[in-house]
């Protein structure tokens, strides 16, 4: 697959790195060209420093890594380039005291979908730190981690759910795009846990033949 990666930051890194060793081919493109062309030698291999609009136009899939409101900013001035791709986001927009910047409101993913009308947004990668998506798998306790995806286009899930395992982990449908705001508040949830309670969120859910309650 051809996939190119709009952004040069930690998770554009991360993600990429399982890419780029699975085989596929990515165009880094970046604001600033010198921090793309460091972050293709970093990945070696098919990786390839590119300007923006080379990146979204490079093949099937465009991985928006860019901080919230970045995204569409960057999605909406390159216009047609986006036409007809898959279009990754795993933003967060999670501000101050972990509140959702988005409540009330449009979700991140569906706000980059608006930006991008001709592009098939999939919201996936959100809920965990970039450092495990740098884990080679992510693996805990011998089960390898579940990504949820929101997404409207078939054609562009399938294509997520390869990536997804292409990192180690296990895709999981968690319904069309409007449910992408779900997704997001999860995470604003889990990392206002995490960090400002030092909290367990796995603890927090039964196991799966419990989720109905006892003996059912």
């Amino acid at each position: 697959m051809r996939i190119g990666v709009l952004g040069t930051g930690n998770m554009a890194e991360a993600l990429a790195t399982h890419w780029v060793r699975a085989g596929h081919e990515v165009a880094i493109g970046g604001r600033d060209p010198h921090r793309a062309r460091r972050l293709a030698r970093r990945l070696g291999g098919t990786a390839r420093a590119t300007g923006l609009r080379e990146a979204a136009g490079f093949g099937q899939v465009a991985l928006a890594a860019l901080p919230y409101g970045a995204g569409e900013e960057v999605a909406a001035r390159l216009g047609t380039a986006l036409s007809g791709r898959t279009l990754l986001d795993c933003s967060n927009p999670v501000g101050p005291g972990f509140s959702l910047l988005t409540a009330r409101g449009p979700s991140a993913a569906e706000r980059l979908a608006s930006a991008a009308p001709e592009a098939h947004v999939v919201k996936a990668f959100n809920l965990c730190h970039e450092d495990v998506w740098r884990m080679r798998p992510p693996v805990f306790d011998g089960r390898p981690l579940s990504v949820p995806l929101c997404g409207d286009d078939e054609a562009s899930l399938a294509r997520v759910r390869e990536l997804v395992r292409d990192t180690g982990c296990h895709p999981v449908s968690a319904g069309a795009l409007d449910r992408a705001a779900l997704l997001e508040a999860t995470a604003a949830l889990f990392i206002g846990l995490w960090v400002g309670e030092g909290a367990d969120v796995q603890a927090m859910a039964p196991p799966l033949a419990w989720a109905s309650g006892p003996g059912r």
